[in-house]
């Protein structure tokens, strides 16, 4: 019998091309093509590729100390900690490390349970966790779920941006409601003012905590974290994706009262943590600790926002989102036209079905989003 390579299990559709190196808010591919990146791997380059002071970072650890397990201390990992608790509220002052938002969320879950004794998760519908066991018991898409039920008990979803659904869900065995700010894949759905703070009042109410998934709202959204819009603190916070600007690093924030209830030895991660990582997400930390930059990424957004809405496409249904997170929702279907982009050399995403959604690095200039912005009419006139 002829052997078989080993090749990938198809679990993602294929873009059809090879990616060999990036600068900045671009890539080139194979035969040395270039493409404006609005997509940032799903929101993770937020200082675009090859970003020098992170470079430099990734350099000098790799020649020290690549890895070191949680049980030692690190310069590395000491670093990172004072970077990320400097842009933090004083209340969230104790971290754990993972290596993905999916691990951030997972850890978020078994803390809320463990510090409450109590199993319910109150999520959202068209939200997105992770796909890990507990994070995508918290995801409500069917097509992540359904081939793998049973799911985790104890998990009920209800409308996103209503606060009656989860005042009647609230009881006794609610241990957390987990919320993205504004939701990411499920299409850069955007909750009225209010709500966040809703949710948090009743959670203190009922004795439950509140989990702010931030894993891509976390630094993109016109400010550092989005939660500080209503002036509102999370018991735990989830943050991952941009804040090793492309290295793989998941963290999970608690108060202190939450952590105290945590056993010690119950939860932990063999890689997470590691120096590398850390100095990547600290070079990354003290780039986004400028607010100037959060400033410039809330207007960027908004002139993105304005130049689609004034050129009328007929194609277009809604322009939304915040900051440097936005969504163009279409009439029909977005493949067609997320492809005729992407053969035009501007990378974006689907956020469901007839929805493009556009992460860019917080460094993206005007004039790349307004060449951005002529694409796309080009590509929904393509498109039909």
């Amino acid at each position: 019998m002829a052997a078989i390579g080993l090749t990938p299990i198809p679990l993602h559709a294929d873009r059809g091309i090879t990616l060999v190196r990036g600068a900045g808010s671009y890539l080139w591919d194979d035969r040395d093509r270039k493409y404006l990146d609005l997509m940032t791997n799903y929101g993770v380059n937020l200082l675009g590729h090859a970003h020098p002071g992170v470079t430099a970072a990734i350099q000098a650890q790799a020649a020290k100390l690549t890895n070191a397990h949680q049980s030692f201390d690190t310069p590395a990992r000491r670093d990172f900690i004072e970077a990320l608790g400097a842009l933090l509220p004083r209340e969230l002052n104790r971290i754990s490390f993972g290596n993905s938002g999916a691990e951030a969320v997972e850890a978020a879950i078994k803390y809320a349970r463990v510090a409450t004794g109590r199993t319910g998760i109150i999520a959202a519908q068209r939200a997105y966790h992770g796909r890990t066991f507990g994070a995508l018991a918290a995801t409500a898409d069917a097509k992540y779920r359904d081939p793998f039920k049973p799911m985790l008990e104890g998990v009920r979803h209800v409308p996103f941006d209503n606060l009656d659904a989860i005042e009647q869900l609230m009881d006794a065995s609610i241990a957390a409601v987990i919320i993205e700010p504004i939701q990411g894949e499920g299409g850069i759905r955007v909750p009225r003012d209010g709500y966040l703070r809703g949710i948090y009042e009743r959670c203190q109410a009922n004795g439950a905590l509140l989990i702010c998934d931030e894993i891509q709202t976390g630094f993109r959204t016109g400010s550092q974290f989005a939660f500080t819009r209503e002036g509102i603190l999370p018991d735990i916070l989830c943050l991952s994706k941009s804040i090793a600007n492309g290295l793989p690093l998941g963290v999970t924030v608690t108060t202190e009262a939450v952590s105290e209830r945590i056993p010690r030895g119950s939860h932990g991660s063999t890689f997470a943590g590691n120096p590398l990582v850390c100095a990547a997400g600290a070079a990354t930390l003290k780039v986004l600790s400028d607010e100037s930059l959060h400033a410039k990424a809330a207007e960027a957004g908004g002139h993105f926002q304005e130049r689609v809405r004034g050129l009328g496409l007929s194609q277009v249904r809604e322009v939304r989102g915040r900051g440097l997170m936005l969504a163009v929702e279409l009439k029909s279907p977005a493949t067609p036209v997320i492809k005729a982009m992407q053969e035009k050399g501007i990378l974006v995403l689907p956020g469901g079905g007839t929805v493009i959604r556009f992460l860019p690095s917080i460094l993206v200039t005007d004039a790349q989003l307004d060449g951005a912005v002529d694409v796309l009419a080009a590509s929904l006139s393509q498109a039909g």
